[in-house]
């Protein structure tokens, strides 16, 4: 009976969580993609952030994805103290949703569901119609779920022992908040913990007054994620993932105290135990939310304290580019300017980030050079937008050259970025497949990257200063990088031919080599607008 209950109840749990997955990925793509843009549109207004954080949790299916994402943009520098604890507490509204689905006994649309999606999925001529297929698929895969693990966990009505710890629960509720939460921390989704307890309620196994502190439990178990996202990372991400933390644990110890009035009014809010159940779920949410914006300014200040330290915030989008100039072209060119230059020094940290990723496997590192790629990508479209609206005003021929080659410097510098996010996702690749890298190669990426770096940092000098001399400086060692190139990747073919390295490590050796090649090519490209002008 043990096996039967186990391999029931596993299985029940792996079709939940595969359910959850392909529901939220086929949700994400049918939205377009663009959930992780909702954070970054964010006004200072708490509600906002809070109903923010309620969308793009229903979109991930996860409040823990929702805060990890919530933790990269603090330490990307996206996100202050105040938007990132309102997004955090939505998060942990957005998750409730899941449980109020299954607490209704609607598994008999599980196949059918299953049915409807996959044909949807495979058959669909459209995009949308794939994406909305592959959204019910997962719908009837979690049914299904539920299902399979309430039915495995129905002999556990003949198990004395299991009634004895769920009465331990109820006299000590304590208990069951501990459970709920290793629970939830070992499988990392406070819904599929929900899911569990309700699949017990549906077969009358445990009692609402047992329950009510398992539900408390996985509140706090879903904060793990966040504090292990932002081990490691700067002071606003970690003052993130304690907010997380805080915002749950605060909010179960209020529970605590109030718990005999806070389960009397919520057996009255519905005639079932897995609807009594979601409802606590999302009730406990709710008032926290309700009290935690009322204290947010005192909140904030608590987490300060705590994890003290400057909280540096880089301003996302803009911050040179002023509509209200256009009518003076010399003004508006000096604006731009400085938003480029602004632009390069961030694609330059980008690629050395990205090295320290290639070489050392630092993949912490590697949500933050994506939000920094992100900020690049939208500065180098609202740059060429206010270049082009003022081409639009009278200005003369060096003014118009000048625009000209901003709007090349800027795509120039867009393409550095792509190409360090390359040497991420090769750096990721190394550091997955554990591919061998010698002392010798490592030290000859390291020597390449060294050229193709002060290339970039001299290029960016020589276009803020106008400085000539140091742009033909830049145009020689291209050639020189070139030359470079050539000879590293002949010598590593020679070593891949004679079998002295790995063949898939080559492989990436060699597009590594490209891909700095390329960015010095790029760094040239400013520096011949330098002499152009």
């Amino acid at each position: 009976m043990f096996w039967d209950i186990a391999f029931s109840t596993l299985g029940g749990l792996g079709l939940f969580l595969f359910g959850i997955q392909i529901m939220a990925s086929g949700m994400q793509k049918a939205a377009g993609d663009r959930f992780r843009r909702i954070l970054e549109i964010l006004t200072n207004k708490p509600v906002i952030g809070v109903l923010t954080g309620i969308l793009v949790t229903i979109l991930v299916q996860s409040s823990s994805t929702a805060s990890v994402m919530v933790v990269g943009f603090a330490n990307a520098g996206l996100m202050n103290l105040s938007q990132a604890i309102s997004v955090i507490i939505g998060a942990n509204i957005g998750t409730t949703v899941t449980a109020q689905i299954v607490s209704f006994k609607i598994g008999v649309i599980a196949l059918p569901a299953i049915g409807i999606g996959s044909l949807l999925n495979f058959f669909g001529r459209r995009r949308f119609q794939r994406y909305l297929g592959q959204t019910v698929l997962g719908f009837g895969l979690l049914f299904l779920g539920m299902t399979t693990m309430s039915n495995g966990m129905m002999p556990l009505r003949e198990l004395d022992a299991f009634h004895n710890m769920l009465a331990q629960f109820s006299a000590y509720p304590i208990l069951g908040i501990l459970a709920g939460a290793i629970f939830t921390a070992l499988i990392q989704s406070s819904s599929a913990a929900t899911g569990v307890i309700i699949a017990l309620t549906l077969q009358d196994l445990i009692p609402f007054h047992s329950a009510v502190p398992l539900v408390l439990g996985t509140n706090v178990g879903t904060s793990i994620t966040a504090i292990l996202a932002g081990i490691g990372a700067n002071v606003a991400a970690r003052r993130a993932a304690v907010a997380h933390v805080l915002f749950n644990l605060i909010g179960v110890i209020l529970a605590l105290i109030f718990l005999q009035p806070f389960t009397s009014i919520l057996v009255e809010t519905a005639n079932t135990v897995p609807r009594q159940v979601a409802n606590t779920h999302t009730a406990f949410n709710l008032f926290n939310t309700i009290i935690f914006l009322v204290f947010l300014k005192y909140f904030t200040r608590l987490v300060c304290y705590i994890i003290p330290g400057e909280d540096e915030k880089i301003e996302f989008g803009p911050k040179y580019l002023d509509p209200r100039i256009l009518r003076t072209p010399a003004v508006a060119i000096g604006g731009a300017k400085q938003e480029l230059l602004r632009m390069a020094s961030i694609a330059r940290e980008m690629l050395g980030e990205s090295i320290q990723v290639f070489i050392h496997g630092d993949l912490k590192k590697i949500k933050h050079i994506e939000q920094m790629e992100d900020l690049i990508d939208g500065l180098e479209k609202e740059i060429n937008i206010y270049l082009a609206d003022l081409s639009q005003h009278s200005m003369s021929r060096e003014q118009s050259n000048a625009v000209g080659h901003m709007m090349s410097a800027a795509n120039d510098l867009e393409r550095i970025g792509d190409h360090s996010e390359n040497i991420v996702q090769l750096g990721e690749l190394k550091a997955e497949e554990r591919l061998p890298f010698s002392t010798t190669a490592l030290d000859e990426i390291n020597e390449l990257y060294s050229k193709v770096d002060s290339m970039l940092e001299r290029a960016i000098i020589a276009y803020r200063n106008d400085n000539h001399e140091l742009a033909k400086q830049i145009v020689v060692e291209d050639d020189e990088v070139d030359e470079m190139e050539k000879n590293l990747r002949m010598s590593h073919i020679d070593r891949i031919n004679t079998r002295k390295c790995y063949p898939q490590s080559g492989v990436i050796y060699l597009d590594l080599l490209s891909n700095l090649e390329r960015i010095a090519d790029h760094a040239n490209n400013i520096a011949n607008l330098v002499l152009e002008e």
